[in-house]
């Protein structure tokens, strides 16, 4: 109506065709968007953002994003916010016959479980473990380069948010190669975890010219690479005790991989070798025939 005013035409024709009142034209008019308004709507987009970036968090977990990004709310406002936006958690309760069903690949499964790699970064594999102590649960994000079976970037926290596997996917790059160019084409396989289809996941990937790939829906053997070593993990450190701190679990994850698993674990498909051993002698023939 606004916009046929300024046109020229008048108010009460354009109330007449339509068969709208005047009295609440002019009353937005006088107040188009209220403070309040404004600030519910900030509100809504934060935990949009929020629900967008990691798809499993409930509303009390949006919210204290939203508070992170200076949005200030009770948690019933917050609910109530997430509940006209349906922003529910994808663990949330069923809804329907068989719930909510996974999401779709952001990728093609580029690797069909062909586990093999005739150099580094050519074939990364990655995926999230958990495991409880005493202070609540801790989340490993791993990366692993199937030509030596080194894992080459890793992180560690205590919630299973889409940036545990951009840190990760950073930490490899940093250490493969900080300028970029050493891990440029590298085929990033992962499953469809909310965590690795997120915008914030798939922006790294384009950022490093990663390729990124995803296994089926409820397929082990997609990334039965990568599980392999998580069983590893699980028996030699994660269920030898309980763990009462987050930090003191932390410490012994970081430690078997880096002095036990890539030092001192030789592999019988390495040639008895271990990660490090296996491609520092790779790399010397490689030099040396060129």
């Amino acid at each position: 109506m606004k916009e046929l005013a300024d046109a020229g035409i008048p108010v009460t024709v354009t109330c007449r065709v339509l068969k709208l009142a005047r009295q609440p034209y002019y009353r937005w008019l006088a107040a188009p968007v209220t403070r309040r308004e404004l600030e519910q709507a900030y509100l809504a987009n934060a935990l949009f953002d929020a629900h967008r970036d990691d798809p499993e968090f409930g509303y009390r977990l949006l919210g204290d994003e939203a508070r992170q990004a200076g949005l200030v709310a009770c948690d019933r406002t917050m609910w109530r916010r997430c509940r006209d936006g349906r922003w529910w958690s994808v663990f949330g309760k069923k809804r329907g016959k068989n719930g909510k069903q996974p999401g779709p690949a952001a990728h093609d499964d580029l690797v069909q479980r062909d586990f093999t790699a005739t150099a580094p970064n050519r074939l990364w594999l990655t995926d999230i473990t958990e495991h409880p102590t005493g202070e609540g649960k801790v989340y490993l994000c791993a990366i692993k380069d199937v030509f030596s079976g080194r894992i080459v970037g890793y992180s560690i926290g205590d919630r299973m948010k889409s940036s545990l596997a951009v840190t990760a996917l950073n930490s490899a790059v940093a250490r493969r190669g900080i300028s970029g160019a050493d891990v440029a084409g590298c085929v990033v396989h992962s499953d469809r975890g909310s965590q690795f289809r997120s915008r914030k996941f798939l922006a790294e990937l384009r950022r490093h010219d990663l390729v990124g790939s995803m296994g089926q829906v409820a397929s082990a053997g997609d990334n039965a690479a990568m599980e392999s070593f998580f069983a590893l993990l699980q028996k030699n450190v994660l269920d030898r005790r309980r763990w009462t701190t987050r930090e003191e679990l932390r410490i012994a994850i970081v430690t078997w991989i880096e002095r036990t698993y890539h030092r001192r674990r030789r592999q019988a498909r390495l040639g008895r070798l271990t990660p490090i051993e296996y491609e520092a002698t790779m790399t010397t023939q490689v030099a040396l025939a060129a």
